[in-house]
Parts: C-alpha cells; structure tokens; sequence
C-alpha cells in the first residue's frame, strides 16, 4: 500500500487531466494483477493438495480418478462453474509443470494470466514451454498472441529458420491486433468465474446479435410447442478455447435440447463444425437417460445449397441451417424465400449422389 501511495504521489504533472487518467490507469492495473496473481495461486495450491491426496492411496490413480470425481462435484455444488474434472486435471498438471513457480517469481511482478498457463500446459516439450513461458513475459504477450504462436509452431520454426527476422517480423505483423486488447484479461470469462460474477455476454455480442437473439428467445417461447429456455450465451470450455452457445433450449414434447448459434453472415463449413461439436459436446455433458438426441439450429444471414448437399449437414437429422431477415419483406419475397429455403432442407434430408 505504502508503494502504491507513494507512486500515486509521483503522478502530479501539473496537467490534472493527464494525472487523473494516470491514476486511473494504474490503480485499475493494480487491482487487475491482483485479480490474476490471485487466480493463479488459487489454482496452484488447489493442484498441489491434489497431487498430495493422490500421493496416499495405494492405486494412485485410480484413487487420483475418485478423488477428482468427488471434488468436483463438491466444490461445483458449494461454487458453480470453474471447477469441473477437466479444470481440476489442469490444475494438477499447473502444479506438476511449474512446481515451484512462486518461489521463481518471488521478487518480481511478472506473472502471467492463468489463460496463458493454460495455453502453456498444451507444449508437452519442456524446453518449448519454457521458451514459450519466457518470450510471453518479456515480450507482454496477450493470451492470443501466445495461443496462435503454439499453434503455429513459432518455436520450432525460429530453430528451423536461417533468417530468424523474417520469421519474428511475419509473427509481430500477423498477432498486432491480439495485442491492442487492453481488457483482454478482465474480459475472460474464467475472470467473472472466480470473482463469483456472471459473464457479460456484451463482451461478444453486438447489438444486432443482441436484439436477434433476444427476438428468437421471445419467438420459440411463445410459438414453438413444448419449449422451455435453458441458457442464453451458455459457456462451453474446451482445451483449444471458450465458446459461448447462444440459445439453449429444452423441448419437453421431443425429450431432447434445442441448440441455436447466431451468425450475422453466410453459413461456413467451420459455423457447421463448430455446431457439430456443440452437439456432441452436449450429448455427452448434458444429455440424461430418457432424452433423445440434441438439435442444432445454425441461423445465418444466408444459407447455402452446396452447404446442403456436401457438408455434414447433408443427411443429417440432428443439425440444420435457417436464414433470418433484418426487414420485413413483402408477401411475394417471403413467399419465394420460403419456398427457397424448403429447397434447401430438401437437398440437406435427401440421400443423393454428388453426381445425380
């Protein structure tokens, strides 16, 4: 505290609107540092009371299993979310790789997000996560430009090149726009997770996929038979990143989940992976005995016959395109759209050749 008055001191410029901002920039820092110092040491220590159960019983890690198992289910009915089997596994697996990471920092301010760490646990080469590790606190890194360097091999073909500036030169061009996110940490929603909040959908969504999915809530619950609202903008963890599903719902008529995912343009072959996964992803977290398999509804601002017939929306029953409208058509536009989109579901539920 005494540190921090006395550089608050040192913010008198004689310009009292700099000195101001000044001073808001860095006691908003502050507090965001001890935000992730904090969920930092809280996964850590939660890894390493992990690891030290699984040390006592006889089958390790069968006994490892059991233990998470409980612990999750314990710790996710006291505190919600963020405390899932998988989480708890990557904990264990912080502790393990970076043993002794707070006596390293001891000292020192530079500490990465837990997002980076969790993109750092990916690199199973000691070495490459290391270096990893380093250039992401000396070069100030945000968690994406980390993620697209992994996954890019950054490491490896900085060793393979023989003109290494070429290859630093394309990386800094290609990530300059993960790095002008100032709030990218406090916008993650791990963050709103461990301070208890809930997240803020308008962190990725924007005012027309606001106002449509909110119409689309409204409509299913009042029109669709058997419908009831589960979610909107649900958070879906996985180990390559965070999805959030737009609206979820539950048709006790059907016995199964309704999934609907907004895109504001033309359907692509990854909205279609992306809504494949959701699905799978939801059968195999969500789905009881009793329910029928989950549905997944793309909606875009336009639908696609090839996407139809060749994708894996083809012959398929569980997942569909719609189009949807941002004006009122006449009676004859809406006449021939939906005669177009008919054509579309015909040519998806039709089991043809590529060459008929």
């Amino acid at each position: 505290m005494k540190q921090n008055i006395e550089i608050l001191k040192a913010c008198n410029t004689g310009d009292i609107f700099i000195d101001a901002q000044n001073i808001i920039e860095q006691t908003r820092n502050y507090a965001y540092q001890a935000v992730n110092v904090a969920m930092v040491q809280r996964n850590w220590l939660l890894g390493k009371r992990i690891a030290d159960e699984e040390l006592q019983g006889e089958n390790r890690a069968e006994y490892g299993k059991e233990i998470i198992k409980k612990l999750a289910d314990h710790l996710s009915n006291l505190y919600g979310k963020g405390f899932t089997k998988s989480n708890l596994y990557q904990f264990v697996q912080f502790f393990k790789c970076y043993p002794d990471i707070f006596h390293s920092m001891r000292g020192k301010s530079k500490i990465l997000s837990w997002t980076h760490y969790r993109n750092l646990l990916r690199v199973t080469d000691k070495d490459a996560r290391d270096w990893y590790m380093k250039e992401a606190i000396n070069e100030m890194w945000s968690a994406r430009t980390l993620d697209r360097n992994i996954a890019s091999q950054y490491y490896y073909r900085l060793l393979q090149s023989q003109n290494k500036q070429l290859v630093k030169d394309e990386m800094h061009q290609i990530t300059s726009h993960y790095q002008q996110d100032k709030f990218e940490f406090i916008k993650n929603p791990i963050v709103a997770e461990f301070l208890g909040l809930s997240p803020n959908s308008d962190f990725s969504e924007t005012k027309l996929e606001s106002y449509i999915i909110s119409h689309i809530q409204k409509f299913v619950m009042e029109m669709g038979k058997g419908y009831a609202f589960v979610a909107r903008q649900q958070h879906i963890r996985t180990d390559i990143g965070d999805y959030f599903i737009d609206l979820v719902f539950y048709n006790y008529i059907l016995k199964c989940f309704l999934l609907i995912d907004l895109k504001t343009s033309r359907i692509t072959h990854q909205d279609v992976g992306q809504m494949d996964m959701y699905v799978r992803m939801y059968d195999n977290i969500k789905r009881t005995e009793g329910d029928n398999p989950t549905i997944g509804l793309i909606l875009c601002s336009e639908t696609s016959e090839d996407m139809a017939r060749y994708s894996i929306l083809h012959d398929n029953e569980r997942l569909f395109q719609a189009k949807y409208l941002t004006f009122l058509p006449t009676k004859e536009e809406l006449t021939k759209e939906i005669e177009h989109q008919k054509m579309i579901f015909r040519l998806q539920q039709e089991n043809e050749s590529f060459n008929q």
